[in-house]
């Protein structure tokens, strides 16, 4: 059976479309290298404050590095006993969600051949905190629901600009983690 091929397509939206598509047709024909694996590294600084670097990965069969390091730092505001030095880990979260689900549609509507003029995300998460304070068991510790709203301006009608956000929302990895779930394990060594 042959991979399913995609025609090239003009850089569009600020989109590499060319290495897009030169990209899902290579890894169509060589599955295995649709592998990846993503690090992130954190370490405390004080209070709720830690930060995090992310450098290297593994993808496409070898070990990777991004052009430089990136960092995020993260912290909880005064009123949640932290220093506001950054966002929340669970602000993070959001962004993560709002940054994976905007790329998805960038992507898909330069594929797709759409001029896109404006798109805005707005995530928002509910959460009660008397589950991780411990002050109720029946209170669940992370979100207990999030909202994503997206106003997109472009150059096709509604539907497929409605479209373009309903196929990044199913192909979304972070989006399909947080409502699939994923086994996470918890290692710890401890220094004396």
């Amino acid at each position: 059976m042959q991979p399913n091929t995609k025609p090239a397509r003009l850089p569009l939206n600020g989109v590499d479309t060319p290495n897009l598509m030169a990209t899902i047709n290579f890894v169509a024909g060589q599955p295995e290298l649709a592998k990846f694996q993503f690090r992130a590294h954190n370490e405390w600084i004080e209070g709720t404050h830690s930060k995090t670097v992310m450098n290297g990965f593994f993808g496409a069969g070898n070990e990777q590095k991004h052009d430089k390091p990136h960092y995020a730092d993260a912290d909880h505001p005064a009123i949640l006993c932290g220093s506001d030095n950054a966002p929340t880990p669970v602000e993070w979260l959001l962004h993560g969600l709002a940054g994976c689900l905007m790329a998805g549609v960038a992507n898909i509507a330069a594929a797709r051949g759409i001029k896109l003029s404006r798109v805005k995300c707005s995530v928002d998460g509910d959460i009660d905190l008397r589950g991780i304070l411990g002050i109720s068991d029946e209170a669940r510790n992370g979100f207990q629901n999030i909202q994503v709203s997206f106003e997109i301006e472009g150059d096709a009608p509604a539907e497929k600009l409605q479209q373009l956000v309903e196929q990044s929302r199913s192909r979304s990895a972070v989006f399909d983690v947080l409502t699939k779930g994923v086994p996470v394990t918890v290692g710890i060594k401890t220094i004396q």
